[in-house]
């Protein structure tokens, strides 16, 4: 591969976790072009300067050419939106002529070269790598892992791998439109954002290689399959491969928990975690208020409930009377939404 372009999707929220992911990947992978798509906007007061970032560039949603893009935006939370941008910039990466593209969740960080990745990206156009790669042994890990698999999808899109081929930019393009139209959390109507959709690729595209080795997005559902173990000279096994990322998800909170389930008592995954949380105290964005997010309120800073964006979602006839969801006032669509009882 001569020209990979590598890049992931956040909120200012999640900064730290970006650059942590930036600064794993570039370790590794020195000569890769880094990119940082952000959907939000910086508070006032804080400070952002892509030049003092481990990213070579920073786009912005305002920046992808989506069609009235804030209208647009306001049909999704956080993990939505983040996730529905994801297949615009891919398409955006290799219209600019990247031999690849490879999309990293921000929450994950990189521990050897992807090299399998790079070698299988010159003789397949899509890569993916599936949340389990051998059968559960518990009733727990089928619960959570396969049925889990089931709901969700069967393939983890905290990474995914594309060539610049005429079937890689094929996938792009369905992605793209699909996420555009569908990226929601709408488990019981077989939506899960980007997820379910990519479990139909390998039977919609050719040149789809389903990666299965075990060093590849690990998690905390997954650890049964892939316990991690530390070796004498610094390599990291998950399984019987070498450790490449580790996707650390909702590491404070339900990760964390399943991260204790399914270690069984082995301490060495914690050695990973313990690492991860002291790079985060490292990259934390210096005045950044908590749980920042300039499109999770109205423009006089009232939460927006869930509820508006669901009526917004389903009553497109509302985009006539309301150029811009996100203004407060008398005559805003927050105000239409409590009149409706929503």
């Amino acid at each position: 591969m001569r020209s990979v372009h590598c890049y992931t999707s956040v909120s200012f929220s999640y900064l730290d976790r970006a650059r942590v992911l930036a600064e794993s990947v570039r370790k590794h992978h020195p000569d890769w072009t880094l990119w940082l798509l952000l959907s939000d906007e910086a508070p006032e007061g804080f400070h952002f300067d892509i030049g003092e970032e481990c990213f070579d560039h920073v786009v912005t949603i305002s920046e992808l050419g989506i069609p009235e893009w804030k209208q647009w935006a306001f049909e999704h939370d956080v993990v939505e939106l983040c996730t529905a941008v994801k297949g615009t910039m891919l398409c955006r990466l290799l219209d600019e002529a990247a031999d690849a593209v490879i999309y990293l969740d921000p929450d994950t960080a990189v521990f050897a070269p992807l090299s399998h990745v790079v070698e299988r990206l010159e003789q397949s156009s899509v890569i993916l790598t599936p949340h389990v790669v051998q059968p559960e042994t518990t009733l727990a890990g089928v619960c959570d892992n396969e049925i889990g698999s089931l709901k969700h999808g069967v393939y983890n899109l905290g990474f995914v791998a594309v060539s610049n081929t005429v079937y890689g930019r094929r996938f792009a393009e369905w992605w793209r439109d699909r996420l555009l139209k569908f990226c929601r959390d709408d488990v019981p109507n077989g939506l899960f954002t980007d997820q379910r959709w990519c479990d139909l690729v390998p039977a919609l595209f050719e040149g789809v290689f389903v990666l299965r080795n075990s060093g590849y997005n690990v998690a905390s559902w997954n650890l049964a399959t892939r316990p991690i173990a530390l070796q004498a000279d610094g390599t990291i096994l998950a399984g019987a491969d070498q450790l490449r990322f580790f996707h650390f998800t909702k590491v404070n909170s339900v990760g964390e928990a399943m991260l204790d389930r399914y270690s069984f008592g082995s301490s060495e995954v914690f050695e990973l975690l313990r690492w991860y949380r002291s790079r985060l105290i490292v990259h934390r964005p210096i005045g950044l208020p908590a749980n920042w997010w300039m499109y999770g309120t109205y423009t006089n800073e009232e939460p927006i409930p869930r509820s508006h964006r669901l009526a917004w979602r389903q009553r497109v006839d509302l985009r006539a009377s309301f150029k811009d969801p996100f203004l407060a006032g008398s005559d805003g669509f927050g105000e239409w939404c409590r009149q409706q009882g929503l």
